[in-house]
């Protein structure tokens, strides 16, 4: 039974040892493509907030705890404002961040290499006065202590761009730049007249200020014509009540002025982490607000940022499918399982063409290394002296017994059957030469 099982349709150790290094080299190649052309998203980013007690800051947490649930880690980084949030992208200190239209440009956005996720909220120029001041037009700040903020927040150089529209200069008020807290408190210790604030009126400091006795909110009655010749502007009223019905805060409709909030990133962050804070964003700011309807935000527009596809996409036809039935890692690591295919499909085809060859190689090399044995006994043969002919002759008999007692032992599959009949064919043909031999010289055949 051994000898009949020394025989076999196929050899898979042979096809193993063969194809071995191949499948090896596939697979160095393939985890090289899935790592490099394709690499797995990091599992932590830096987002670009604001200062304390912003609106910023508050949806900064947000995405961190959201993304969290996917085991993404959001380090915030608080800031002054949009300004310097677009300071630190352009230099690569931050990953992503929030940062207010009119900013930027779009060609020296291009030219820095940022893509916008799209506008998430309306943030209203809220300006606040002491209730003393008698003030309907911005040409009557005149004269009086302003605070507009650090001029990393953006609000500085926005409020600028009203003040010139108005034909103010701003060396026409007294300005300070205090941030938002302190400004708050100097406004309420009656130190300051007014205050600019460009937020989301989630931001706590907003919530405070309208509901605050001897404060009162600037209504931007010109909001239209300010929008016309500032396009990065969009018209809000904030109704009347919407602070509180019941005593009825405020007691009339305010008009204002509003740029966007927009989320920024550099346009090496990974794909999928921008898929991800897409999402973030259609939960957290996705409902109705004092500014917007349900569904208006987030949304490609009011942004003179290019939109990342990634974005648009979203934006267009909604989550990824993998991402709507699997977790966000589970479904990210099928999506770049083309980078596989693409691989595979390059290196296997060549390959295949070469693995089949070398199988029949190393089946065929077990036959043939014996020629060289059996060679090797039929030159031991040419030119012996007379004298040593006897022992050659016997040697060489003795030899050619080993080498096919080997040859015997061979395993080989039935396919390759007639290279190994042919060798042992061979074999007992210099075994017949060699007793012709001594048949013609018995006297090399006596002793033996």
């Amino acid at each position: 039974m051994s000898k009949i099982l020394a025989f076999s349709r196929f050899s898979v150790r042979d096809f193993l040892a063969t194809a071995g290094p191949t499948l090896l080299l596939v697979g160095a190649f393939c985890a090289l493509a899935y790592w490099l052309v394709d690499p797995a998203p990091p599992r932590q980013v830096s987002l670009s907030t604001g200062q304390d007690n912003s609106a910023y800051e508050e949806f900064g947490k947000k995405y961190a705890a959201t993304l969290a649930r996917h085991g993404i880690k959001v380090t915030l980084q608080p800031s002054l404002g949009s300004q310097e949030n677009l300071q630190r992208l352009n230099s690569g200190k931050t990953d992503i961040a929030f940062v207010q239209s009119g900013s930027t440009e779009h060609a020296d956005a291009e030219r820095h290499g940022l893509i916008s996720l799209g506008s998430l909220f309306t943030e209203p120029v809220w300006l606040f006065l002491r209730e003393d001041k008698a003030v309907t037009e911005l040409t009557q700040l005149k004269g009086m202590k302003i605070n507009l903020g650090p001029e990393g927040t953006g609000v500085p150089s926005l409020f600028r761009q009203l003040l010139s529209v108005n034909g103010v200069e701003a060396n026409e008020l007294t300005v300070s730049d205090l941030q938002n807290t302190p400004a708050t408190v100097e406004l309420l210790e009656g130190r300051i007249d007014g205050l600019v604030f460009s937020s989301a009126p989630e931001a706590p400091l907003i919530q405070m200020l309208l509901q605050t006795p001897g404060i009162k909110l600037f209504d931007f009655s010109q909001a239209e014509a300010y929008t016309r010749r500032l396009p990065f502007l969009t018209h809000v009223v904030l109704p009347r009540g919407i602070v509180d019905l019941g005593r009825n805060i405020p007691a009339q409709d305010y008009h204002l002025i509003a740029p966007t909030a927009t989320l920024v990133a550099r346009e090496d962050l990974h794909p999928a982490l921008i898929d991800l804070f897409v999402q973030a964003a259609a939960s957290i700011h996705g409902g109705t607000g004092w500014f917007q309807q349900q569904g208006q935000f987030p949304s490609a527009r009011y942004t003179e940022i290019p939109v990342a596809p990634e974005a648009l996409k979203f934006y267009k036809d909604g989550a990824p499918v993998l991402q709507r039935y699997m977790s966000f890692w589970l479904a990210n690591f099928f999506d770049r399982m083309w980078v596989l295919v693409v691989a595979l499909g390059a290196l296997i085809l060549p390959l295949s063409r070469v693995v089949p060859p070398l199988y029949v190689w190393r089946i065929r090399s077990r036959v043939y290394r014996w020629y060289g044995q059996l060679r090797t006994v039929e030159q031991a043969l040419e030119d012996v002296p007379p004298e040593q002919r006897a022992q050659v002759y016997a040697a060489q008999l003795k030899r050619l017994d080993q080498i096919e007692e080997m040859v015997n032992q061979i395993s080989i599959p039935l396919s390759f059957a007639d290279g190994l009949y042919g060798l042992r064919s061979h074999i007992n043909f210099v075994r017949k030469r060699i007793l012709t031999l001594m048949g013609e010289h018995p006297e090399a055949g006596e002793p033996a």
